[in-house]
Protein backbone atom coordinates (compact mmCIF):
# COMPACT_ATOMS: atom_id res chain seq x y z
CA UNK A 1 0.00 0.00 0.00
CA UNK A 2 1.21 3.36 -1.19
CA UNK A 3 1.98 5.90 1.86
CA UNK A 4 -0.95 8.24 2.61
CA UNK A 5 0.27 11.70 4.60
CA UNK A 6 -1.90 13.88 6.89
CA UNK A 7 -2.35 17.21 4.27
CA UNK A 8 -4.93 19.77 5.94
CA UNK A 9 -8.24 19.50 4.90
CA UNK A 10 -8.35 22.76 3.37
CA UNK A 11 -5.54 21.38 0.75
CA UNK A 12 -8.21 19.20 -0.38
CA UNK A 13 -10.89 19.24 -2.95
CA UNK A 14 -14.30 17.39 -3.95
CA UNK A 15 -13.72 17.79 -6.82
CA UNK A 16 -10.74 16.86 -7.75
CA UNK A 17 -10.68 14.44 -5.15
CA UNK A 18 -13.30 12.36 -6.57
CA UNK A 19 -11.41 12.34 -9.95
CA UNK A 20 -8.56 11.11 -7.99
CA UNK A 21 -10.38 8.93 -5.96
CA UNK A 22 -12.49 6.82 -9.15
CA UNK A 23 -9.16 6.76 -10.79
CA UNK A 24 -7.03 5.09 -8.41
CA UNK A 25 -9.78 2.79 -7.88
CA UNK A 26 -10.43 1.70 -11.06
CA UNK A 27 -6.44 1.58 -12.06
CA UNK A 28 -4.34 1.31 -8.68
CA UNK A 29 -0.72 1.23 -10.81
CA UNK A 30 -1.61 3.91 -13.08
CA UNK A 31 -1.19 1.90 -16.39
CA UNK A 32 -4.02 3.87 -17.22
CA UNK A 33 -2.48 7.34 -18.65
CA UNK A 34 -5.84 8.96 -20.40
CA UNK A 35 -7.48 11.93 -18.70
CA UNK A 36 -10.37 12.29 -17.01
CA UNK A 37 -12.45 14.69 -18.54
CA UNK A 38 -15.43 16.98 -17.02
CA UNK A 39 -18.31 17.38 -19.50
CA UNK A 40 -19.88 20.71 -18.49
CA UNK A 41 -21.58 20.43 -22.20
CA UNK A 42 -20.44 23.80 -24.11
CA UNK A 43 -17.40 23.32 -21.87
CA UNK A 44 -15.00 20.37 -21.89
CA UNK A 45 -12.37 20.03 -19.03
CA UNK A 46 -9.28 17.73 -19.70
CA UNK A 47 -7.45 16.68 -16.21
CA UNK A 48 -4.34 14.55 -16.69
CA UNK A 49 -3.70 11.26 -14.92
CA UNK A 50 -1.27 12.78 -12.92
CA UNK A 51 -0.94 16.32 -11.27
CA UNK A 52 -0.46 17.97 -8.49
CA UNK A 53 1.48 17.31 -4.61
CA UNK A 54 4.10 14.70 -5.52
CA UNK A 55 4.82 12.20 -2.58
CA UNK A 56 7.96 14.63 -1.43
CA UNK A 57 5.81 17.21 -1.42
CA UNK A 58 3.01 15.80 0.44
CA UNK A 59 5.51 14.90 3.04
CA UNK A 60 6.90 18.12 3.40
CA UNK A 61 3.41 19.86 3.63
CA UNK A 62 2.69 16.90 6.86
CA UNK A 63 5.93 17.52 8.67
CA UNK A 64 5.71 21.65 8.68
CA UNK A 65 2.09 21.48 10.01
CA UNK A 66 2.71 18.88 12.51
CA UNK A 67 5.98 21.18 13.65
CA UNK A 68 3.29 24.13 14.30
CA UNK A 69 0.97 21.88 15.80
CA UNK A 70 3.79 20.21 18.17
CA UNK A 71 5.41 24.08 19.42
CA UNK A 72 2.70 26.11 19.38
CA UNK A 73 5.00 28.17 22.07
CA UNK A 74 8.07 28.10 20.21
CA UNK A 75 9.57 30.09 17.47
CA UNK A 76 9.52 28.10 13.96
CA UNK A 77 11.32 29.35 10.61
CA UNK A 78 11.39 27.96 7.20
CA UNK A 79 15.06 27.83 6.28
CA UNK A 80 13.35 28.64 2.84
CA UNK A 81 9.78 28.75 1.24
CA UNK A 82 9.64 24.23 1.45
CA UNK A 83 7.70 24.22 -1.84
CA UNK A 84 7.36 26.93 -4.23
CA UNK A 85 3.88 27.48 -4.38
CA UNK A 86 2.63 30.88 -2.79
CA UNK A 87 -0.46 29.81 -0.99
CA UNK A 88 1.61 27.08 0.58
CA UNK A 89 3.87 29.36 2.15
CA UNK A 90 1.94 32.24 2.88
CA UNK A 91 -0.54 30.01 4.70
CA UNK A 92 2.58 29.39 7.00
CA UNK A 93 3.35 32.38 7.59
CA UNK A 94 0.25 33.08 8.36
CA UNK A 95 0.35 30.39 11.22
CA UNK A 96 3.61 32.33 12.45
CA UNK A 97 6.21 30.40 10.44
CA UNK A 98 9.47 32.80 9.80
CA UNK A 99 11.59 32.62 6.68
CA UNK A 100 15.25 32.71 7.41
CA UNK A 101 16.23 33.05 3.21
CA UNK A 102 14.88 33.48 0.12
CA UNK A 103 14.88 30.81 -2.57
CA UNK A 104 17.36 32.89 -3.94
CA UNK A 105 19.74 32.62 -1.16
CA UNK A 106 19.00 36.08 0.17
CA UNK A 107 19.47 36.28 4.05
CA UNK A 108 15.99 37.51 5.49
CA UNK A 109 16.73 36.80 9.09
CA UNK A 110 20.61 36.49 10.01
CA UNK A 111 21.18 33.25 11.79
CA UNK A 112 22.59 35.00 14.55
CA UNK A 113 19.10 35.73 15.69
CA UNK A 114 18.19 32.07 16.19
CA UNK A 115 18.94 30.36 19.65
CA UNK A 116 18.72 26.72 20.28
CA UNK A 117 14.90 26.29 21.38
CA UNK A 118 13.96 27.67 17.73
CA UNK A 119 12.89 25.31 15.17
CA UNK A 120 13.93 25.40 12.03
CA UNK A 121 12.94 23.26 9.14
CA UNK A 122 14.95 22.29 6.09
CA UNK A 123 12.99 22.68 2.76
CA UNK A 124 11.66 20.15 0.44
CA UNK A 125 14.62 20.83 -1.81
CA UNK A 126 17.01 20.61 1.21
CA UNK A 127 20.23 22.65 1.64
CA UNK A 128 23.85 22.78 1.44
CA UNK A 129 25.99 21.12 3.92
CA UNK A 130 27.75 24.26 4.45
CA UNK A 131 24.63 25.72 5.99
CA UNK A 132 23.55 22.61 7.03
CA UNK A 133 26.77 22.64 10.06
CA UNK A 134 26.09 26.56 10.32
CA UNK A 135 23.26 25.62 12.13
CA UNK A 136 23.98 22.64 13.87
CA UNK A 137 26.85 24.31 15.01
CA UNK A 138 24.71 27.75 16.55
CA UNK A 139 22.93 24.25 18.71
CA UNK A 140 19.63 24.60 16.35
CA UNK A 141 18.17 20.64 15.96
CA UNK A 142 18.16 21.00 12.20
CA UNK A 143 17.28 17.29 11.36
CA UNK A 144 13.91 16.39 13.34
CA UNK A 145 12.01 18.63 10.66
CA UNK A 146 13.91 18.19 7.74
CA UNK A 147 11.60 17.76 4.59
CA UNK A 148 13.94 17.08 2.13
CA UNK A 149 12.71 14.94 -0.48
CA UNK A 150 13.36 11.31 -0.78
CA UNK A 151 13.90 11.49 -4.36
CA UNK A 152 16.71 14.60 -4.19
CA UNK A 153 18.43 12.99 -1.53
CA UNK A 154 18.62 9.78 -4.19
CA UNK A 155 20.35 12.12 -6.30
CA UNK A 156 23.02 12.81 -3.60
CA UNK A 157 23.77 9.47 -2.92
CA UNK A 158 24.03 8.46 -6.23
CA UNK A 159 26.52 11.65 -6.85
CA UNK A 160 28.26 10.44 -3.79
CA UNK A 161 28.71 6.91 -5.26
CA UNK A 162 30.13 7.90 -8.68
CA UNK A 163 32.34 10.39 -7.16
CA UNK A 164 33.95 7.87 -4.95
CA UNK A 165 34.97 6.04 -8.15
CA UNK A 166 36.56 8.88 -9.37
CA UNK A 167 33.56 10.33 -11.90
CA UNK A 168 33.10 13.71 -11.98
CA UNK A 169 29.51 14.42 -11.34
CA UNK A 170 27.47 16.94 -14.36
CA UNK A 171 24.53 18.49 -12.72
CA UNK A 172 21.66 19.00 -15.23
CA UNK A 173 19.77 22.17 -13.90
CA UNK A 174 19.02 25.79 -12.98
CA UNK A 175 23.08 27.00 -11.36
CA UNK A 176 20.53 29.04 -8.54
CA UNK A 177 18.06 27.13 -7.98
CA UNK A 178 17.98 25.69 -4.44
CA UNK A 179 18.14 22.05 -5.12
CA UNK A 180 20.42 22.48 -7.67
CA UNK A 181 22.57 24.28 -4.92
CA UNK A 182 21.96 22.05 -2.35
CA UNK A 183 23.37 18.93 -4.79
CA UNK A 184 26.46 20.80 -5.87
CA UNK A 185 27.28 21.05 -2.25
CA UNK A 186 26.90 17.58 -1.42
CA UNK A 187 28.29 16.17 -5.02
CA UNK A 188 31.53 18.15 -4.34
CA UNK A 189 32.08 16.75 -1.26
CA UNK A 190 32.96 13.70 -3.70
CA UNK A 191 33.68 14.90 -6.98
CA UNK A 192 34.66 17.94 -9.14
CA UNK A 193 30.83 18.83 -10.01
CA UNK A 194 29.67 21.42 -13.23
CA UNK A 195 25.95 22.66 -13.57
CA UNK A 196 24.91 23.02 -16.84
CA UNK A 197 21.32 24.48 -17.79
CA UNK A 198 20.18 23.17 -20.86
CA UNK A 199 21.25 21.37 -24.51
CA UNK A 200 23.14 24.25 -25.40
CA UNK A 201 25.19 24.11 -22.79
CA UNK A 202 25.89 20.64 -22.92
CA UNK A 203 26.71 20.87 -26.82
CA UNK A 204 29.05 23.45 -25.69
CA UNK A 205 30.76 21.13 -23.14
CA UNK A 206 30.91 18.40 -25.53
CA UNK A 207 33.32 20.67 -27.72
CA UNK A 208 35.60 20.53 -24.57
CA UNK A 209 35.28 16.95 -23.76
CA UNK A 210 35.89 16.41 -27.79
CA UNK A 211 38.68 18.64 -27.66
CA UNK A 212 37.53 21.06 -29.95
CA UNK A 213 37.76 23.67 -27.73
CA UNK A 214 40.18 24.50 -24.73
CA UNK A 215 40.65 25.45 -21.17
CA UNK A 216 40.06 29.14 -21.50
CA UNK A 217 36.86 28.37 -23.25
CA UNK A 218 35.56 26.27 -20.68
CA UNK A 219 36.26 28.96 -17.76
CA UNK A 220 34.59 31.78 -19.91
CA UNK A 221 31.86 29.97 -21.00
CA UNK A 222 30.91 28.12 -17.33
CA UNK A 223 32.14 30.29 -15.12
CA UNK A 224 30.76 30.32 -11.62
CA UNK A 225 29.54 26.84 -12.70
CA UNK A 226 32.24 24.59 -11.38
CA UNK A 227 33.74 23.18 -7.85
CA UNK A 228 36.90 24.91 -6.76
CA UNK A 229 39.60 23.63 -8.64
CA UNK A 230 38.20 22.24 -11.64
CA UNK A 231 40.66 21.38 -14.27
CA UNK A 232 38.56 20.56 -17.64
CA UNK A 233 41.86 18.74 -19.15
CA UNK A 234 41.51 16.42 -16.31
CA UNK A 235 37.99 15.84 -14.73
CA UNK A 236 36.47 15.76 -18.05
CA UNK A 237 37.93 12.04 -18.78
CA UNK A 238 35.46 10.12 -16.71
CA UNK A 239 31.82 11.79 -16.01
CA UNK A 240 28.42 11.06 -15.26
CA UNK A 241 25.11 13.09 -15.40
CA UNK A 242 22.18 13.54 -12.47
CA UNK A 243 19.89 16.02 -12.34
CA UNK A 244 17.50 18.59 -10.50
CA UNK A 245 14.65 16.64 -10.38
CA UNK A 246 12.03 18.80 -11.65
CA UNK A 247 13.78 19.37 -14.98
CA UNK A 248 12.34 18.08 -18.40
CA UNK A 249 13.05 14.51 -18.05
CA UNK A 250 12.92 14.61 -22.16
CA UNK A 251 15.76 17.19 -22.00
CA UNK A 252 17.77 15.68 -19.13
CA UNK A 253 17.67 12.25 -21.27
CA UNK A 254 19.13 14.75 -24.65
CA UNK A 255 22.23 16.16 -22.38
CA UNK A 256 23.48 13.12 -21.25
CA UNK A 257 23.19 11.80 -24.92
CA UNK A 258 25.32 14.53 -26.05
CA UNK A 259 27.58 14.54 -23.21
CA UNK A 260 27.81 10.39 -23.75
CA UNK A 261 28.29 10.68 -27.35
CA UNK A 262 31.17 13.50 -26.30
CA UNK A 263 33.09 10.96 -24.72
CA UNK A 264 32.76 7.40 -26.45
CA UNK A 265 34.29 10.01 -29.43
CA UNK A 266 37.11 11.00 -27.32
CA UNK A 267 37.74 8.07 -25.32
CA UNK A 268 36.21 4.65 -26.38
CA UNK A 269 32.51 3.41 -25.39
CA UNK A 270 34.18 1.85 -22.02
CA UNK A 271 34.52 2.89 -18.48
CA UNK A 272 34.55 6.49 -19.60
CA UNK A 273 30.39 7.43 -18.57
CA UNK A 274 28.86 6.20 -16.11
CA UNK A 275 24.67 5.57 -16.56
CA UNK A 276 22.75 7.66 -13.83
CA UNK A 277 19.28 7.99 -15.74
CA UNK A 278 17.92 6.09 -12.08
CA UNK A 279 18.16 9.93 -10.94
CA UNK A 280 15.06 11.29 -12.66
CA UNK A 281 11.97 11.73 -10.42
CA UNK A 282 8.58 9.70 -10.97
CA UNK A 283 6.44 12.32 -10.15
CA UNK A 284 8.54 14.54 -12.72
CA UNK A 285 8.50 11.72 -15.11
CA UNK A 286 4.66 10.53 -14.66
CA UNK A 287 3.21 14.27 -14.64
CA UNK A 288 5.06 15.02 -17.77
CA UNK A 289 4.07 11.63 -19.41
CA UNK A 290 0.66 12.67 -18.12
CA UNK A 291 0.85 15.79 -19.81
CA UNK A 292 1.71 14.61 -23.39
CA UNK A 293 -1.44 12.12 -23.49
CA UNK A 294 -3.79 15.25 -22.69
CA UNK A 295 -2.02 17.37 -25.35
CA UNK A 296 -3.37 14.56 -27.83
CA UNK A 297 -6.85 15.50 -27.46
CA UNK A 298 -8.61 18.50 -29.59
CA UNK A 299 -7.71 21.45 -27.30
CA UNK A 300 -8.63 24.91 -27.50
CA UNK A 301 -5.78 26.31 -24.84
CA UNK A 302 -4.67 24.75 -21.65
CA UNK A 303 -4.28 26.27 -17.91
CA UNK A 304 -1.39 25.67 -16.01
CA UNK A 305 -2.04 26.40 -11.93
CA UNK A 306 1.66 26.48 -9.92
CA UNK A 307 3.82 28.86 -8.13
CA UNK A 308 5.66 31.17 -10.71
CA UNK A 309 9.09 29.98 -9.46
CA UNK A 310 8.46 26.25 -9.67
CA UNK A 311 10.70 24.58 -12.18
CA UNK A 312 8.41 21.20 -12.08
CA UNK A 313 5.45 23.64 -13.30
CA UNK A 314 7.55 25.58 -15.51
CA UNK A 315 8.44 22.37 -17.16
CA UNK A 316 4.60 21.47 -17.93
CA UNK A 317 3.87 24.67 -18.85
CA UNK A 318 6.98 24.20 -21.86
CA UNK A 319 5.10 21.12 -22.99
CA UNK A 320 1.54 22.47 -23.19
CA UNK A 321 3.16 25.43 -25.04
CA UNK A 322 4.05 24.04 -27.83
CA UNK A 323 0.76 22.49 -28.89
CA UNK A 324 -1.94 24.96 -27.43
CA UNK A 325 -2.39 28.64 -26.30
CA UNK A 326 -1.33 28.40 -22.64
CA UNK A 327 -1.96 30.51 -19.55
CA UNK A 328 0.47 30.01 -16.42
CA UNK A 329 -1.53 30.91 -13.68
CA UNK A 330 -1.14 31.09 -9.98
CA UNK A 331 -4.47 30.30 -9.02
CA UNK A 332 -8.70 31.98 -10.01
CA UNK A 333 -7.50 35.16 -8.83
CA UNK A 334 -4.78 35.38 -11.92
CA UNK A 335 -8.67 34.68 -13.90
CA UNK A 336 -9.92 38.83 -13.80
CA UNK A 337 -12.73 37.48 -15.89
CA UNK A 338 -14.19 35.92 -18.69
CA UNK A 339 -11.86 38.42 -21.56
CA UNK A 340 -8.92 38.85 -19.14
CA UNK A 341 -6.46 36.38 -17.32
CA UNK A 342 -3.39 37.35 -15.66
CA UNK A 343 -0.33 34.49 -16.74
CA UNK A 344 3.15 34.26 -16.28
CA UNK A 345 5.95 33.96 -19.21
CA UNK A 346 8.05 31.90 -18.48
CA UNK A 347 11.01 32.77 -21.00
CA UNK A 348 10.29 36.70 -20.68
CA UNK A 349 10.22 36.02 -16.77
CA UNK A 350 7.09 38.39 -17.04
CA UNK A 351 3.40 38.34 -15.88
CA UNK A 352 1.17 39.38 -18.38
CA UNK A 353 -2.82 40.37 -19.33
CA UNK A 354 -4.88 38.88 -22.12
CA UNK A 355 -7.55 39.68 -23.85
CA UNK A 356 -10.36 37.50 -25.06
CA UNK A 357 -8.88 34.56 -23.88
CA UNK A 358 -11.70 32.42 -24.25
CA UNK A 359 -12.03 31.35 -27.96
CA UNK A 360 -16.09 32.09 -29.38
CA UNK A 361 -16.20 28.58 -30.62
CA UNK A 362 -17.98 26.14 -28.65
CA UNK A 363 -17.57 23.86 -27.36
CA UNK A 364 -14.42 24.89 -25.79
CA UNK A 365 -11.94 22.15 -24.59
CA UNK A 366 -9.45 23.30 -21.65
CA UNK A 367 -6.52 20.78 -20.48
CA UNK A 368 -6.34 21.65 -16.91
CA UNK A 369 -3.05 20.74 -14.87
CA UNK A 370 -1.20 21.63 -11.70
CA UNK A 371 2.56 21.75 -10.73
CA UNK A 372 3.73 19.36 -8.23
CA UNK A 373 3.61 21.95 -5.39
CA UNK A 374 0.37 22.73 -5.83
CA UNK A 375 -2.57 22.22 -3.57
CA UNK A 376 -5.60 20.17 -5.39
CA UNK A 377 -8.21 23.16 -4.08
CA UNK A 378 -6.59 25.41 -6.60
CA UNK A 379 -7.39 23.36 -9.25
CA UNK A 380 -11.24 23.30 -7.45
CA UNK A 381 -11.51 27.23 -7.28
CA UNK A 382 -10.36 27.47 -11.18
CA UNK A 383 -12.92 25.02 -12.27
CA UNK A 384 -15.52 26.51 -10.46
CA UNK A 385 -14.36 29.96 -11.72
CA UNK A 386 -14.43 29.03 -15.50
CA UNK A 387 -17.10 27.40 -15.41
CA UNK A 388 -18.94 30.00 -14.20
CA UNK A 389 -18.46 32.08 -17.53
CA UNK A 390 -20.53 29.84 -19.43
CA UNK A 391 -24.58 29.65 -19.34
CA UNK A 392 -26.77 26.38 -20.05
CA UNK A 393 -24.06 23.96 -18.45
CA UNK A 394 -24.64 20.69 -17.26
CA UNK A 395 -23.97 20.38 -13.39
CA UNK A 396 -21.14 19.23 -11.03
CA UNK A 397 -22.96 16.09 -10.18
CA UNK A 398 -23.61 15.56 -13.71
CA UNK A 399 -20.41 16.04 -15.09
CA UNK A 400 -18.67 14.03 -12.01
CA UNK A 401 -21.46 11.24 -12.37
CA UNK A 402 -19.20 8.93 -14.48
CA UNK A 403 -16.52 9.35 -11.12
CA UNK A 404 -19.13 8.91 -8.59
CA UNK A 405 -19.13 5.54 -6.90
CA UNK A 406 -16.44 3.98 -9.61
CA UNK A 407 -16.19 -0.22 -9.27
CA UNK A 408 -12.28 -0.58 -8.48
CA UNK A 409 -11.18 -3.01 -10.65
CA UNK A 410 -8.97 -6.24 -9.86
Amino acid sequence: MPRTFKIPQFYRSPIISTLKTARTAADPRKKDTSPSLLDFGYLRLWIPRNFGFCFGVENAVEIAYQAIADHPDRRLFMLSEMIHNPHVNNDLRRRGMQFLRSTMGEQLIPFSALVPEDIVIIPAFGTTLEIFAELEALGVDVRTYNTTCPFVEKVWRRSAQIGDKGYTVIIHGKRLHEESRATFSHAREHAPVIVIRDIAEANDLAKVIRGEEGRDYFFDRFADRYSNGFDPDRDLVHIGVVNQTTMLVTETQAVTGVLRRAIVNRYGPKDHFVDTSDTLCYATHENQEAVKVLLDRPLSLALVVGGYNSSNTSQIVSLCSEIVPTYFIRGADDIAGRNRIHHYDYAAKEVRTTVNWIPSDRPVSIALTSGASCPDMLMDEVIRKVVAFFEDTASFEQALAPYQNAPATA
